[in-house]
């Protein structure tokens, strides 16, 4: 690639707080949002296009991106869902025979700016002292006061519903047709992965809309039902938290991850908070409290169930906790057929180490099916 100056870039945080970078691709271009980072050193096609990221300025630690391109079978969903990227080196070319796309094509289809040689170091100590917070990234970077007044609209993440913007407009299905396990999942922001776990294991799903009723969802008679992960707060998630608690009262077997996991934790009065700088990366450890194993884990939330609340519950018990601090990593019903994990046993990208969970559920099907 022939040589040519990099456009100049800024990223501004909402506090007057400024790092610098230059444009990837010497595009101009800009893009706002919260800012989080993700730790995992690989997997950046299923970070870039995870639903639950959507709305969010990405800030990779790992100092490469791009070095392997894209491969449209790894894709997470439709496309990518973060609102803009931040790196340290971008890397122009791929050498992956496998890669239909190196990473700056990729983002040029999905229309994703993207800025590099930015101190992503200092950035994330930045964001880990501080908290997450929104910020601008552009290259129009003499018009500072511009800037502060187009990131004053921004919408603050707290209060904020993503999940329509993200779920399934019409109801699909997914797997063998011939199955004799029917599982109805709730589109919060699903990833691809976990309907791949699913199918796996035999399930025939049907993916409904986020605004779906539990009579929509009743009316193809599953045998059980699933809550997925996805972006935004969980509280004005009022549709599916009054699904949920349908599906609860009725004792159907039901399975949350993630964003689903805080609606059944909201469904059953246990209230959620916004982290300070949440959860992102594919070597979080978990510890499960059944069993007393550890588990290095897939985790990307910046919402989480208060923990003392779910203790204090007496139809619910904590069954998994996160090591770094000690939040609330799963929780199960006494009463009913409901477990659910803040983290992402189907990983994609990460480690393999809690893909039993999706065994249990389907182990919890059979046993309702044959009661």
């Amino acid at each position: 690639m022939k040589y040519q100056a990099k456009r100049k870039a800024i990223i501004l945080l909402e506090d007057g707080t400024i790092f610098y970078g230059k444009a990837v691709g010497n595009a101009e271009g800009e893009a706002s949002g919260e800012v989080c980072f993700n730790t995992g050193m690989t997997g950046y096609q299923e970070i870039f296009t995870d639903p639950s990221y959507y709305g969010q300025l990405m800030v990779t630690t790992n100092a490469h991106i791009g070095n392997y391109g894209t491969s449209k079978d790894e894709n997470e969903s439709n496309g990518a869902k973060i609102a803009g990227l931040i790196c340290k080196n971008f890397s122009y070319v791929q050498t992956r025979p496998s890669a239909d796309q190196t990473l700056q094509e990729f983002l040029n289809a999905n229309k994703i700016f993207a800025i590099s040689d930015v101190d992503t170091r200092a950035l994330v100590t930045y964001i880990r002292e501080n908290g997450a917070m929104n910020a601008i990234i552009s290259t129009d970077v003499e018009n500072i006061e511009s800037l502060q007044n187009k990131l004053k609209k921004v919408p603050d993440m707290n209060g904020l519903e993503l999940a329509s913007k993200v779920s399934t407009k019409e109801a699909y299905y997914y797997g063998d047709q011939n199955s004799d396990l029917k599982i109805a999942a709730l589109d919060v922001g699903i990833k691809t992965n976990i309907l791949r776990h699913l199918a796996q294991r035999g399930a025939y799903i049907k993916v409904f809309p986020f605004d779906a009723s539990y009579e929509d969802m009743k009316s193809w008679n599953p045998d059980g039902y699933f809550l997925s992960n996805g972006p935004g707060d969980p509280q004005p998630l009022e549709n599916a938290i009054s699904v949920t608690k349908q599906i609860i009262e009725n004792d159907h077997p039901l399975f949350g991850i993630c964003l689903g996991h805080q609606i059944i934790a909201l469904a059953n009065g246990i209230e959620t908070y916004k982290m300070h700088h949440g959860h992102r990366g594919i070597n979080h450890p978990v510890k499960n409290l059944i069993t007393g194993k550890g588990e290095i884990t897939s985790q990307n939330h910046g919402f989480s169930v208060d923990k003392a609340q779910t203790e204090a519950h007496s139809d619910v018990e904590v069954t998994h906790v996160c090591l770094n601090d000690q939040t609330l990593g799963g929780l199960a019903m006494k009463s009913k057929n409901v477990f659910s994990v803040q983290y992402h046993p189907e990983a994609g990208p990460g480690p393999h180490d809690a893909s039993y969970l999706f065994d249990e559920f389907i182990d919890r099907i059979k046993k309702k099916q044959s009661a």
